[in-house]
């Protein structure tokens, strides 16, 4: 099993971030990635990284595929593969809808849709075999609808790339987008994961598998845990409670809350019910103790050090391809990596 860094970077000095990734490099951590929400953006660190780092992989976790055509994403990752020297991993995701119209302006609509047509087109443009038609229900190409100019015309990118076969991970969360996942991408990126559900968590993934004639070792997946070190496991599982809670618990009108669905997959119906009920009364102490102990102990990491490394043996057996962990103690990251 592979071990990554999830940055979690807040835009501070990139002199505080710099030495845990060094040490991660040098302690063999195999991949580091950075996330993007509407504060700093997934790109531009990891283009500082090409250029410090020599042989950690580089990936994002994930660019936000409203944010930014099929075009730019792909012209943004054949760059950086470019400066990291074939070290890049695209890692997308359609965000959420309250950050994908309050900060981004664009209807969350037809996600799934969007997501096959933007992946199919970052795809052709990176593969540079040919001018890039795509006869797109969203993403035309060229465009030749109202307030065209009349004047488009196909176009092939200005560049070569480094590799023309780039992987493509997939942040999914609901069983259709994991569907999809199985049928397009090289890695799924959960949302939440526990290795004592994956039979049911990876139905929908492996009905995409096999709907599209490839085999489980052709779609890595790759979790990000949250980690919450304390004296004791009880202790760590209440750092982490009202993260958990707010997961589960958030509510918007006319939006599916989709971890609420994956709870339930693992047998918390009950408690994922619970947990909803007491957010929606407004009543988030309530929401945050209805979070199940049990739940905490499958899905993070927590507690000393010890409960952390004896936790990972279950990741270790699992189909798991790589660990990442939210955090930045290169201490727990040297214990990580002599788990795996």
């Amino acid at each position: 099993m592979r071990l990554g860094l999830a940055m979690g970077y807040g835009g501070e000095p990139i002199e505080r971030l710099l030495p845990v990734i060094r040490h991660a490099e040098r302690i063999g951590v195999d991949s580091v990635w950075s996330v993007e929400e509407y504060g700093p953006d997934a790109v531009s660190v990891l283009g500082y990284l090409a250029a410090v780092t020599e042989r950690i992989e580089l990936g994002t976790a994930i660019m936000q595929i409203p944010a930014r055509t099929p075009a730019a994403t792909a012209m943004t990752a054949m760059t950086l593969d470019v400066l990291s020297h074939g070290r890049f991993v695209l890692g997308l995701g359609l965000s959420v809808p309250w950050i994908v119209e309050g900060w981004h302006g664009r209807p969350y609509e037809r996600p799934l849709r969007r997501t096959r047509e933007y992946v199919e087109i970052v795809r052709r443009i990176i593969a540079h075999e040919e001018r890039v038609r795509y006869d797109g229900e969203i993403y035309p190409l060229p465009y030749t609808g109202p307030g065209s100019t009349g004047r488009a015309r196909p176009i092939r990118a200005d560049m070569t790339p480094l590799r023309p076969y780039l992987p493509i991970y997939l942040a999914a969360i609901g069983p259709h987008n994991l569907t999809l996942t199985g049928e397009l991408a090289d890695g799924w990126l959960p949302g939440m994961y526990a290795p004592e559900h994956e039979a049911a968590l990876c139905a929908p993934l492996d009905e995409g598998i096999a709907r599209a004639g490839r085999s489980a070792a052709d779609v890595k997946i790759c979790p990000i845990l949250y980690v919450a070190q304390a004296p004791t496991v009880e202790e760590g599982r209440d750092k982490l409670r009202p993260l958990y809670a707010h997961l589960i618990g958030a509510a918007a009108p006319g939006v599916r809350n989709t971890y609420a669905d994956v709870v339930a997959q693992m047998g918390y119906e009950g408690a994922a019910h619970d947990v909803r009920k007491h957010f929606a009364d407004g009543d988030k102490a309530a929401a945050t103790m209805a979070v199940p102990d049990r739940l905490l102990e499958e899905v993070a990491l927590l507690g000393p050090l010890g409960a952390i490394t004896d936790r990972l043996a279950a990741w270790r057996e699992s189909r798991v391809d790589t660990v990442i962990l939210l955090d930045r103690d290169t201490g727990l990251l040297e214990a990580a990596r002599a788990a795996l």
